[in-house]
């Protein structure tokens, strides 16, 4: 079983995952474009189980497009979002892949909301995907 280490810029907040990711996502919702400051966001979704998260958090709660809310967990002192809880996935902590500063992470296997797409992204094409 493998075992990723997820983290801040500074290294005060951390996810240490066990396990595969159960799902990863690129999503092009503005929202997402915005809390990234990039094209899209890349995340994937593991079992709140194997998540373990040390150091101190501050949260954020954004309502998406669908009226469901996520709450995101950033370093108070470097600003860099961490992990975040989705309402209606209580059983799953969900991080962004840039938060393992790994280049060997597996690709996205699900693009959503690719009518926000930026016209020069190209998804993964074996990857399921959303309008």
């Amino acid at each position: 079983m493998s075992t990723r280490l997820a983290s801040c810029s500074c290294g005060q907040l951390s996810a240490r995952v066990e396990g595969d990711p159960v799902r990863i996502s690129i999503c092009h919702c503005l929202a997402c474009q915005r809390r990234t400051g990039g094209p899209f966001a890349e995340q994937a979704r593991f079992p709140r189980e194997n998540v373990t998260v040390a150091g101190q958090s501050t949260a954020f709660v954004r309502v998406g497009d669908e009226g469901s809310r996520a709450t995101f967990h950033f370093c108070p002192h470097c600003g860099a979002t961490v992990y975040y809880a989705a309402e209606g996935l209580e059983a799953y902590l969900t991080i962004p892949v840039g938060a393992f500063a790994d280049p060997g992470f597996p690709a996205p296997n699900v693009s959503v909301y690719e009518g926000r797409k930026h016209a020069w992204v190209v998804p993964p094409p074996d990857a399921e995907h959303f309008p």
